[in-house]
């Protein structure tokens, strides 16, 4: 398995029920929709992504206030987590305990206003967007948490290039200069079709029609056998 990798998203976190349940939620990933720079390249979230920790039923998913362990707000296990991935992302709702009051007032005041996951890439692909840009799709993978962010900025892309660089058969360090200047776009250039010479005999059991290139040389070959000095 990768390295736990984190990303957050433009949509906010907002307080969903008040009084006793103290309730907060928002989207912590949105499906297809193109990431900031990530250093060199963008990312989007396929549909499918989540499908496989969905399926398992969300298994020690947590909420954690900026995915901090000694600032947990609830899990799929308690059922304090909720969990739900619609057409536009993954969804989240958590029931704030009293003892993290201070989150919901956070939330609540506007000042905790983005969400944030982390996650395990099972699978992912890397193409081009219509711009030219390098892009990499989030195919399948595990969800760790979701959590309310107040920096959501966290550019730690190295599991990403890495998977570029296996793709490429590139050195993980080459790739990441190229990613210093803009340059990955090379690594996912289509590489040229290799040229095949055809020396199969023929049906009949002849020798086929040789490469041109071979032609020549065995007619040199020959002349050079029938000249006399």
């Amino acid at each position: 398995m990768n390295e736990q990798e984190r990303r957050f998203t433009r949509g906010p976190v907002e307080v969903r029920a008040a009084g006793e349940s103290r309730t907060i939620g928002g989207y912590a990933a949105k499906f297809n929709a193109l990431s900031r720079n990530l250093g060199g390249f963008v990312e989007r979230i396929d549909p499918g992504f989540f499908a496989k920790s969905e399926g398992d039923g969300w298994p020690e998913a947590m909420a954690r206030y900026n995915h901090d362990d000694n600032m947990l707000l609830g899990t799929t296990g308690a059922g304090t987590l909720r969990l739900a991935v619609d057409g536009t992302g993954l969804d989240y709702q958590v029931d704030v305990p009293a003892a993290r009051a201070d989150v919901f007032e956070l939330v609540e005041r506007g000042d905790v206003a983005r969400s944030s996951f982390a996650f395990y890439t099972f699978e992912d692909d890397w193409g081009m967007t219509e711009q030219g840009f390098p892009v990499r799709t989030l195919l399948s993978g595990q969800l760790v948490d979701v959590a309310p962010v107040n920096t959501p900025a966290y550019l730690d892309t190295s599991t990403g290039l890495r998977s570029l660089a296996e793709r490429a058969g590139a050195e993980l360090e080459e790739v990441r200069g190229a990613a210093e200047d803009g340059q990955l776009a090379r690594f996912l250039e289509p590489k040229p079709a290799a040229i095949v010479i055809d020396l199969k005999t023929s049906e009949s059991g002849g020798q086929g029609d040789p490469h041109p290139l071979l032609a020549v040389r065995q007619r040199r070959a020959e002349l050079m056998r029938r000249r006399t000095f």
